[in-house]
């Protein structure tokens, strides 16, 4: 009997980060990885992944949680609320009070429910109101994690010191980058109970740079992607307004992901070349 896991959030759930342009909107992600190593251990294992950049808790629990529910699956991952974080002028007590009616629907199911806390990223000062958000946040899911012990299952990210080094991160330093998504996908494995052939190797000593270059990245930084970032906000745009999940459907891992998405791209060329102007 075949098994299927749902990958349901925002960016940290689609892969930013790890890149790919051979894999629906360019990205891998832990996810991906995960559900290709839990195929090699059992080929009959499905995956779906509805995650899409920048989404907000309350259009993930309206536009992902139903469908994913829908497909029956037997282990759902759930990582939403970082981009609400983000926003000042949303009260976090309406977040939170949000969070936990997701996290209590998706408990009915019956699946095994994987909840993440939110990385302690290093930040510039001026960011620093953010993080606060972020530990009332995290306490929220360890509490949720505690109540719903049968049912969910805490995976938390928060605790790894590994995530320390800059090395783990996108040039964005909010993603985790291939090497970051790969050490997840690894614990996500072992919490998960499940074999895999993922390996991590040390990055050996981190880099010293001197106080001028470390304000030197900052402000660069803060300039290419914090301000854009922000101003996306105020406009009400998003990085994910144009995209699709990236497995809306189930498929099978087993039969190649790559492959999967090129013939994927084939159907839909095919279908565009039949439609009149």
């Amino acid at each position: 009997m075949s098994r299927l896991f749902v990958a349901i959030g925002d960016s940290f759930t689609e892969g930013v980060g790890d890149w790919e342009p051979r894999l629906p909107n360019g990205v891998r992600g832990w996810a991906d990885r995960v559900a290709k190593q839990l195929s090699k251990e059992d080929p009959g294992w499905r995956y779906a992944n509805l995650a899409i950049r920048s989404r907000r808790l309350d259009r993930i629990i309206e536009e992902q949680i139903e469908p994913a529910l829908a497909m029956n699956p037997d282990v759902i991952s759930f990582y939403a609320g970082g981009n609400d974080i983000l926003e000042f002028r949303k009260d976090l007590d309406v977040v939170l009070a949000n969070y936990t009616a997701a996290v209590e629907r998706l408990a009915t199911s019956g699946a095994q429910i994987l909840l993440f806390t939110g990385f302690d990223i290093p930040v510039h000062p001026m960011l620093a109101p953010f993080k606060r958000r972020n530990w009332k946040f995290n306490d929220r899911v360890r509490e949720l994690a505690l109540q719903h012990g049968d049912t969910v299952t805490l995976v938390d990210y928060w605790e790894w010191e590994v995530y320390r080094d800059r090395r783990m991160w996108d040039v964005d330093k909010l993603h985790m980058n291939r090497a970051g998504h790969r050490y997840m996908a690894i614990r996500v494995l072992e919490i998960l109970g499940a074999n895999h052939q993922l390996a991590f190797e040390d990055f050996g000593d981190i880099e010293r740079v001197s106080p001028v270059q470390a304000v030197r990245r900052d402000v660069e930084w803060l300039r290419q992607w914090v301000l854009p970032m922000f101003g996306r906000r105020i406009r009400g745009v998003t990085l994910g307004d144009e995209l699709e999940p990236r497995w809306q459907q189930p498929i099978r891992p087993a039969d190649g992901m790559k492959k999967l998405y090129r013939k994927g791209l084939q159907k839909k060329a095919r279908r565009h070349a039949k439609t009149p102007d």
